[in-house]
């Protein structure tokens, strides 16, 4: 499939619970979920694995647990061209904290004093503030960045906590994704919020990182995904460092403290929003 385009999927259900729907469908490798009225519509990109069937078995778990009564899947291939205008209909300016403001390039904003402003076009790459996961990570990394960290950003989609890092005062930030789209998107970012220099984009797995002195490490990926990588993790971080680790539901969050303490790790926090939650952990 051509890169320039990517699937699109329509998923209703009765009842409508656009929550638990996307708690399980963001368990796929998938690129974004929007809600609109009834239904939601879920992305990937065009040489994805992901496919109807896929998405249906997930949903199929609500119906087993008489949550729904039933649903609907449809898959549709739709130009990039269009991934692009979606999107800008659809998006705004985000304020994630006191300090950081997320804008799409096409969005006029005039930042106040002492704000951070983020400015991040998706393209097809996740990462672009609106998902919770995304708002918890960004507002981790507020509190943890120090000036002069060397940050490692595991499945950078957009490029979004790279570029937040540096602006947060770290010296560097190696961004690493096995999606060439998310590569292309995540050095077009770098280019625009002027950090080019200081983030090293990679295309890959974490296993390509030649460097094993990261302060921190942040990861906002799938759970299995998370939990494959826990040692690779422990191998690149200084003793001391912390991990941020997102894309996790609340329900997650006992298995994946217990898998990391046996690498060694240790929980220092987490916080949630709905049903998503983000961990902090020190090597």
């Amino acid at each position: 499939m051509s890169l320039t385009h990517y699937k699109q999927f329509t998923v209703q259900s009765s009842p409508f619970l656009p929550e638990l729907l996307s708690s399980l469908i963001w368990e796929l490798e998938i690129l974004g979920i929007t809600e609109d009225e009834n239904l939601l519509k879920v992305f990937t990109s065009g040489n994805s694995h992901v496919d109807k069937s896929l998405v249906t078995n997930q949903i199929k778990k609500l119906v087993e647990q008489n949550l729904i009564e039933n649903f609907s899947v449809s898959e549709e291939i739709i130009p990039l061209k269009n991934w692009n205008e979606d999107w800008e209909k659809s998006r705004k300016v985000i304020k994630i904290s006191e300090r950081i403001i997320v804008k799409p390039t096409f969005k006029k904003y005039f930042p106040k004093r002492n704000e951070i402003v983020l400015s991040i076009d998706p393209k097809m790459s996740f990462g672009t503030g609106e998902h919770q996961t995304t708002k918890l990570v960004l507002k981790l990394l507020e509190d943890y960045i120090r000036p002069g960290m060397k940050v490692l950003d595991v499945g950078s989609g957009t490029g979004i906590l790279s570029i937040a890092s540096v602006k947060l005062g770290a010296s560097s930030a190696v961004a690493v994704d096995n999606d060439e789209i998310c590569l292309e998107n995540c050095k077009e970012n770098c280019s625009l919020n002027e950090v080019s220099e200081k983030v090293k984009i990679l295309f890959g797995e974490i296993n390509i990182v030649e460097e094993a002195d990261f302060d921190l490490v942040v990861a906002n990926i799938q759970k299995n995904i998370l939990m494959d990588i826990a040692e690779q993790i422990k191998s690149k971080i200084k003793i001391n460092g912390i991990v941020i680790l997102s894309g996790l539901l609340k329900e997650d969050e006992d298995e994946i403290v217990k898998y990391y303490s046996l690498p060694g790790f240790k929980k220092v926090e987490a916080d949630s929003m709905d049903e998503w939650i983000a961990i902090v952990f020190v090597s």
